[in-house]
């Protein structure tokens, strides 16, 4: 693989760099070969991460980072509305006068500012602007040939934003091949993508019409290429975060009979914004779910905040009060729900 550096603008321990926290984690299209963030510099990314030593140091400035002579640097950064921070441009021009390619997962294109593509013409590198959104004529209505699919399809849905539902999708995704289970994904997100996801699209790059279809397309494309035992669709925001519903595309276009819910025991708003309301109770979540037709069939918890004795008394508390097993998924792997996911 070609090997990549990340820019986190200084937030790699925060949530808004779940970009950077996906791409430590694991990657299938790039070699991870450093970060740049001031404030974690000198560190292991995967340790800040989760305490793992991946061997992903942490750079004070970018051109510590440039001397490794990466083929790309990545903004590892998913702000609020997708706009670039003013201060990572600069680190961008100066990634491309180093011969680097841009991967840039924003909502703010590089390829609509004529500095940026000159500079990158000049030095004849790539600018990638991952969540461009496709042509109309590559875009697909829905049809309702999903139905029609006897493989379960699963999604993995959570009670907020950034709680960890691709983290968990990918986590499932090793279990079932540990199992010897042939397990797909459908990403719907820029990080997907970046990770190496074969079969999706960026859910919020496409135009609303199209949303249902371009989720049927991915799951039927990857049905008919991989004949897989299971089909995990990677859900995006929440079901009731007011900045942006969603997940009801994922049960009813995608027809999704099973959902994996991730959820955060300690977040108490949602986006952890007050004026936002706060995040609804688990067991509300579940019976919305029901209502749509689909079944909660395990309760994932992000343990965000959470020391291990706590992380351990909440699952017990929700294993009491759930009719449905309760996982860690960064404490114990995903393995003991893989049987649910083709049952």
């Amino acid at each position: 693989m070609e090997t990549a550096i990340i820019l986190t603008g200084d937030l790699l321990n925060t949530p808004d760099a779940k970009t950077a926290h996906g791409l430590i984690r694991e990657s299938n299209r790039f070699r991870i070969i450093g970060v740049v963030d001031d404030l974690q510099a000198g560190k292991d990314a995967g340790e800040i991460l989760d305490a793992k030593h991946r061997n992903i140091p942490v750079y004070k400035t970018i051109d510590e980072a440039l001397a490794l002579k990466p083929d790309y640097c990545v903004v590892g950064v998913a702000t609020t509305g997708g706009i670039f921070p003013q201060a990572m441009i600069a680190q961008v021009k100066t990634a491309i006068t180093h011969g680097a390619s841009i991967v840039n997962g924003l909502h703010d294109y590089l390829n609509e500012r004529e500095d940026i593509v000159a500079l990158a013409k000049a030095h004849g590198v790539k600018l990638i602007d991952v969540r461009r959104p496709k042509q109309r004529k590559d875009l697909h209505f829905w049809t309702g040939e999903v139905r029609k699919l006897q493989v379960p399809v699963v999604a993995v849905l959570g009670t907020d934003c950034a709680i960890g539902k691709r983290t968990t999708t990918r986590f499932i995704l090793e279990a079932c091949k540990q199992a010897g289970v042939n397990a797909q994904m459908i990403y719907t997100g820029q990080t997907g993508w970046l990770q190496g996801g074969q079969y999706g699209f960026i859910f919020d790059s496409t135009l609303n019409d199209f949303v249902g279809g371009e989720l049927e397309n991915a799951i039927l494309t990857c049905y008919r290429e991989t004949q897989p035992d299971v089909i995990l669709l990677e859900g995006q925001a929440a079901l009731r975060n007011p900045s942006g519903p969603c997940g009801s595309e994922m049960l009813i276009s995608g027809n999704a009979k099973k959902v994996i819910m991730v959820h955060s025991p300690k977040r108490v708003y949602f986006d952890e914004h007050e004026a936002f309301g706060k995040v609804p109770s688990l067991e509300s979540e579940i019976e919305l779910i029901n209502l749509y037709g689909s079944k909660v069939i395990a309760v994932a918890l992000n343990t965000q905040h959470c020391t291990i004795e706590e992380a351990r008394s909440y699952q017990q508390e929700y294993a009491n009060k759930l009719d449905v097993p309760v996982i860690l998924p960064l404490q114990d792997g995903c393995a003991s729900i893989v049987p649910l996911l083709t049952n």
